[in-house]
């Protein structure tokens, strides 16, 4: 058998099973008798499931969506049980008024066939599925390096007005937002490479607050204004003890939180914000709304994989992963809710060592100052396919006084290294014909001592980078890139530059 030839996609027979609004079993399809047998709906599970399945059940008929759950079915003549995946489907039929519900329930026997037919189909799969989520992840790396890029040179072009202040922050909010996606891709790719997630470092947990309320401005007053309904925005913002963490995931967390405390206020209603220091749980913030509510059986699953009170509108996964963070970060997360008076999450770090220090603003709305020294200007050539991102980075250097010239590719680059002077080439890592490490191999062979910059949105491109001087992440800040441009310039400086970037 060619193990190049497409193979056939394993298709598995669907269990239906539909139940009155008051739980009693109706109808049940052969693939649903053949898995749990032909006696009452859940014969084959065990009496824990059961008393699971009927739960869900009932919830269920009361009209709440419940997806994704996994039972195990024993079966007499099998080593272990099988695995079965159920959704439970509220039927609102106009008869059925506010309920209760029917019930349909569907589901699938995660167990594939013993062949190896279909266990290549599946690996094939997923390889396609990292294939394109890294390509995306490269091409979304190149939008964020041209947004991010545009904002500091927009930011730098302002004058220095009361309006123009005001349009800084704003530019510093974009550029937040944008450095926060750009560490999203990372986190993907890793995850697909099975990459060690970044080191944590001091963060100050107001300041992290301070920033979620900016991003979430639009959510919490734009939005609910234009439909006529007011939220108030209540905050009390003491400084609490510095925390290891990464303000990446922390904002994530909190802008989860955020959101979720609007969309269970659809009427209006107050949302209050408060961070303080605690003499034994050490960094405190708290999220609250005055919303709908939960009842103490929805509050007990809130973080549970998949589990969604909004029906379609909900993936079950936001609480689920804010869980794991606050988890990674040894913290611990209290919930306090009533049905019709609001939520409170209140969420608790260790406090950091004492001779920790914050890390500077990534954002950072004040304008970058003209740093270049005699002897630092240099004569730079830019490589890239993208003309977007080929045209920022240009521009850039040249807001640093650099003199930058252009090119399109590796045969380009080398016609006019070949006609001219540089003292620094910066190439892309990924462009057609020739990429940027074959460009490097080229240059090394023809200028020997010309140093080398690698713009890359890979996470691994750090290994093997034997002909270049540097590598330069994608998306970058511009005195990032000004620090290592000055550590290849002068490697004596290395120190300096480190401390810069």
């Amino acid at each position: 058998m060619d193990p190049d030839a497409p193979l056939p996609l394993v298709t598995p027979d669907l269990l239906v099973a539909t139940c009155s609004g008051t739980g009693e079993p109706l109808h049940c399809n052969v693939a649903w008798s053949k898995t749990f047998g032909d006696g009452a709906l859940w014969a084959g599970l065990p009496e824990e499931d059961v008393r699971f399945a009927d739960e869900y059940l009932t919830d269920a008929t009361r009209g709440l969506l419940v997806t994704h759950q996994v039972f195990l079915v024993e079966e007499p003549e099998a080593e272990v049980p099988t695995p079965v995946l159920l959704h439970f489907l509220p039927v609102r039929l106009p008869t059925a008024g506010s309920g209760p519900f029917p019930v349909v329930i569907t589901g699938e026997v995660l167990k594939e066939p013993v062949s190896w037919a279909a266990d290549q189909t599946r690996r094939r799969r997923m390889e396609m599925l990292g294939q394109m989520a890294m390509g995306i992840a490269h091409d979304f790396n190149n939008l964020l390096t041209s947004i991010l890029g545009n904002a500091e040179l927009l930011r730098e072009r302002l004058p220095f007005t009361p309006d123009a202040d005001e349009a800084r922050g704003l530019l510093a909010t974009l550029e937040q937002a944008a450095g926060d996606g750009a560490a999203l891709v990372r986190r993907i790719q890793q995850y697909i490479r099975h990459e060690k997630q970044e080191r944590f470092e001091p963060v100050q947990l107001r300041t992290i607050v301070e920033e979620v309320i900016t991003l979430t401005r639009p959510y919490w007053h734009n939005e609910p204004r234009r439909q006529g309904i007011q939220i108030e925005l209540e905050s009390d913002l003491s400084a609490p003890p510095l925390i290891q963490g990464s303000p990446t995931e922390l904002r994530e967390v909190l802008v989860n939180l955020v959101l979720n405390a609007v969309q269970a206020m659809p009427s209006g209603g107050v949302l209050r914000l408060r961070t303080y220091p605690h003499p034994s749980r050490g960094a405190v913030v708290e999220v609250e709304d005055t919303g709908v509510g939960m009842s103490e059986h929805v509050r007990a699953r809130i973080f549970e994989p998949l589990f969604t009170t909004k029906g379609e509108g909900g993936t079950g996964m936001g609480l689920t992963v804010s869980y794991g963070i606050i988890q990674e970060h040894n913290g611990a997360v209290e919930v306090e809710s009533e049905p019709g008076r609001g939520t409170l999450f209140r969420l608790s770090f260790p406090a950091a060592q004492k001779d920790a220090r914050p890390a500077p603003d990534s954002g950072g709305a004040a304008p970058a100052e003209r740093t270049d020294a005699p002897g630092l200007l240099a004569r730079i050539l830019v490589v890239d396919d993208e003309p977007m991102v080929r045209s920022v980075t240009a521009n850039l250097l040249r807001f640093k006084g650099h003199t930058v010239a252009e090119a399109v590719g590796g045969a380009e680059a080398l016609g006019l290294l070949d006609a001219g002077s540089f003292d620094l080439v910066i190439t892309d890592l990924s462009m057609p014909e020739m990429n940027g490490r074959e460009l490097a191999r080229h240059v090394r062979d023809r200028h020997p001592g010309l140093p080398i910059i690698l713009l890359t949105g890979d996470t691994d491109a750090h290994e093997s980078a034997d002909d270049l001087d540097a590598v330069v992440q994608k998306p970058y800040k511009l005195d990032a890139l000004e620090a290592v441009i000055r550590q290849v310039l002068r490697p004596g400086d290395e120190g300096e530059a480190d401390a810069e970037a």
